[in-house]
């Protein structure tokens, strides 16, 4: 009964009544429950074991079971990716080592969650195949491409003190990846530093010459980050996706072949740059132990000694308790 209407407003509260319903028959995805929580989740092209999960769709059947979803955010680079879980754009990410200490310095609200095994040559200082420099002590006085606070900006201060330079030897170029390859492209810089897998890319399709990788000088850890609310509120959610990224870090190095293609269109790159790039990363995530956290505070403590950030930090106030999801 629709009491105390007149008979035509009453016939346009059925009319709209019947419309409604029968988009919903049409549409029965639309009669779902919605999601209760969603896992946003930021990436970057780098980031190899998301872009195949997101590829393969098996992060999003295991939080069905939860109740919960998955959206995919892409960033440029771990520093943007930092910034949107800053401002909550994103609930999880995964960064190189200077990412995070940069964001916590700001004061971001994060905390880490895991990490993979050192791949010290998945990222390197790269030269123009003609170019005339042989060592990295030849790039006193040069240019130097590079994404500010990411990975490659401790890579590139150690690699200059192992030659016998400071930081301020050489002209740092700050552009993210894509600018920073046109910018080598045209030789605008003379140098780039880099991390795969645009060092895979840029040694097949532009002949780049690596001056100097991170062995014997960097770890180069990878970490899996969160916002400190989102763990808190959503332990097995996190758990969920700790799982599957150990099931599908243990499937890509078994059928790497198979992994490079899956991966390679998300990437936009030819899957044999992707299998070089691959090759070169571990994919075994684990919780950070006290080892971890004190190697990720030497570099902390480089960069505050450097002026590269404001403030002194304590990495172990990032770290979640353990067993804390």
């Amino acid at each position: 009964m629709l009491p105390n209407l007149d008979r035509p407003h009453r016939r346009r509260i059925l009319l709209r009544a019947a419309v409604a319903t029968a988009v919903l028959a049409a549409n029965p995805k639309w009669l779902r429950a919605q999601p209760a929580v969603t896992l946003r989740v930021g990436y970057q092209k780098s980031a190899s074991l998301f872009v195949l999960q997101k590829a393969q769709g098996t992060l999003e059947k295991r939080l069905a079971a939860l109740g919960a979803g998955v959206q995919w955010v892409e960033f440029p680079a771990g520093p943007q990716l930092l910034e949107g879980l800053n401002v909550g754009s994103v609930d999880v990410g995964y960064v190189g080592e200077a990412p995070p200490i940069f964001a916590q310095a700001a004061g971001a609200n994060f905390t880490y969650i895991g990490h993979d095994p050192a791949s010290p040559t998945a990222e390197a200082i790269v030269v123009p195949k003609d170019s005339a420099l042989k060592s990295v002590a030849e790039l006193k006085g040069r240019k130097v491409a590079l994404n500010k606070g990411s990975n490659v900006h401790y890579l590139l201060v150690k690699l200059l003190e192992k030659h016998g330079l400071k930081y301020a030897d050489i002209q740092p170029v700050f552009l993210a990846p894509a600018d920073a390859r046109a910018a080598f492209e045209r030789s605008a810089v003379d140098a780039w530093a880099i991390w795969d897998p645009f060092l895979a890319a840029a040694e097949k399709q532009l002949g780049a010459r690596i001056l100097a990788d991170g062995r014997g000088v960097v770890d180069n850890f990878n970490y899996y980050l969160a916002e400190r609310g989102f763990v808190g509120r959503n332990p097995k959610v996190i758990q969920a996706l700790f799982d599957d990224l150990t099931d599908r870090g243990r499937w890509l190095k078994s059928h790497v072949d198979e992994a490079a293609a899956v991966i390679a269109p998300l990437q936009g790159l030819d899957p044999e740059v992707v299998k070089r790039s691959i090759q070169r990363y571990e994919f075994n995530v684990t919780p950070l132990t006290p080892d971890i956290a004190a190697r990720q505070q030497r570099i902390a403590d480089a960069f505050h000694g450097l002026k590269l950030i404001p403030k002194p930090i304590r990495i172990a106030d990032a770290v979640p308790a353990r067993g804390a999801f």
